[in-house]
């Protein structure tokens, strides 16, 4: 009888220690994930081979040296870099954690390491894997200004936004750069504050480095200020300026896109999102394309389009399910395409997905509160647009959609407030939509 346990035991000893030996050599005993070939316009860029020698060098150095942790986390880098100017997040996020956790197997508090693993989470809006990692940063080094940034989008996206300002403002004393005035900016357009916004990201875009993706993204963020303030001549002009910067930059073509579509060119707008569409994986360029088919009679074309969204976004969204290091929380952006197929019930299915994830966020709040208006639920409506109108913003979508909203639920007074607020500077939003806030004005 002794001898069985003692055997029994001895089983149960290296059936852990095989386990352990696995699971410690898991990330090691994957084979190296390569740089991915750019295609068309980007495979042109100014920095591309550049990008190719790099990523060819550090991966030399880690076959050389499987115990290079730098060599590692600069190649995470790399590939950070490479998922934000290609879009390819679905394979670049998994690159980069792949190289991360190969070095956290190791040292579970490498700082770099821990950064990157919450920058990638948040990147996945995976916000409070991200802001859990963020904490472990600022715990590690609470002198960096990186990380005070991650803590201020990860605050942000899951709707503490008071700790959202204090993490902003901590990170601008101890680094007032293109980074942490992009942040300020976006806090103050979320309390409202549309010209204290335009200047923080003016300063973003002065501190940026001509020619950079974040300096030409910060440019295209200050265009899009522009627009919804009714600028349209200065955003056009930032959105050119970012091209000549950045030749061939999808987002600044979207820009543009938008400009010809407030123009009523909606051939020249299909043309420029076309382009942008070309360059990088971003689901929000078919979604404009979607918007100008309906907009101009193409109903069949906008149904297609809609479709491949749903099944795109479905499909990097459901990539989470069988690997751990991938998968992109896309619940928010298929409710409203849903909304725009007509299937609510899908639409409330995956707005309520993402409300559970993140209750307090007011876009989430906004997106549940669309979703029951386009059901006739106006009741529910009401309710969740008064929570997405608690930081006071003055975004024109959404002052169009609680005027709506509240209009229906017989707040005419609320009502003409904020749809008189919504189109006083005549922002470029969806024609669609200020045609109808401007009927239903009218009656108040």
């Amino acid at each position: 009888m002794k001898k069985t346990v003692i055997y029994a035991s001895l089983v149960l000893l290296m059936i852990g220690l095989v386990y352990f030996i696995v699971i410690k050599n898991k990330h090691q005993k994957e084979g190296p994930i390569l740089l991915k070939d750019r295609v068309g316009l980007l495979s042109q860029s100014a920095e591309w081979p550049a990008t190719k020698q790099k990523a060819t060098e550090l991966l030399a150095k880690i076959e050389l040296d499987k115990e290079d942790e730098d060599a590692k986390l600069k190649l995470a880098e790399l590939y950070i870099q490479e998922a934000r100017i290609t879009g390819d997040h679905v394979y670049y996020d998994k690159a980069a954690m792949h190289y991360v956790n190969m070095v956290l197997v190791k040292d579970s508090t490498n700082f770099e390491a821990v950064t990157y693993k919450s920058l990638i989470y948040l990147s996945q809006h995976h916000f409070q894997d991200g802001l859990n990692y963020a904490l472990k940063a600022v715990a590690i080094n609470p002198y960096n200004a990186f990380v005070y940034g991650m803590l201020t989008d990860a605050y942000v996206e899951l709707g503490d936004y008071d700790m959202a300002v204090a993490s902003a403002d901590k990170m601008v004393s101890i680094r007032p750069d293109i980074r942490s005035y992009s942040r300020v900016s976006y806090l103050r357009e979320i309390y409202g504050d549309y010209p204290g916004a335009i200047d923080a990201m003016k300063l973003a875009v002065e501190a940026g480095a001509p020619g950079d993706e974040s300096s030409a993204w910060a440019r295209v963020q200050l265009g899009h200020l522009y627009e919804n303030t009714g600028e349209i001549k200065n955003a056009e002009m930032h959105y050119m300026i970012a091209l000549e910067d950045r030749p061939d930059y999808a987002y600044a073509y979207a820009g543009l896109g938008r400009i010809k579509k407030a123009n009523k060119d909606y051939k020249g707008a299909v043309e420029y999102f076309k382009k942008a569409d070309a360059l990088v994986i971003d689901y929000s360029f078919k979604d404009d394309l979607s918007d100008l088919y309906a907009l101009t009679g193409q109903k069949n074309e906008a149904k297609n389009i809609a479709e491949q969204v749903i099944n795109e976004l479905s499909a990097a969204s459901a990539s989470g399910l069988t690997d751990e290091n991938i998968g992109h929380y896309a619940d928010r952006e298929l409710a409203y395409v849903y909304i725009k197929a007509g299937k609510y019930d899908k639409a409330v299915e995956h707005a309520i997905a993402e409300y559970n994830r993140r209750p307090n966020n007011i876009d989430v709040n906004e997106c549940l509160a669309w979703v029951y208006y386009q059901q006739k639920d106006y009741t529910k409506a009401a309710k969740y647009i008064r929570v997405a109108n608690k930081t006071k913003s003055k975004n024109p979508v959404m002052l169009c959609r609680a005027g709506l909203i509240l209009a229906k639920v017989g707040e005419s007074v609320n009502a003409k407030l904020y749809l008189s607020q919504a189109l006083k500077d005549k922002p470029n939003i969806d024609p669609a939509l200020v045609m109808n806030c401007s009927q239903v004005l009218s009656t108040l």
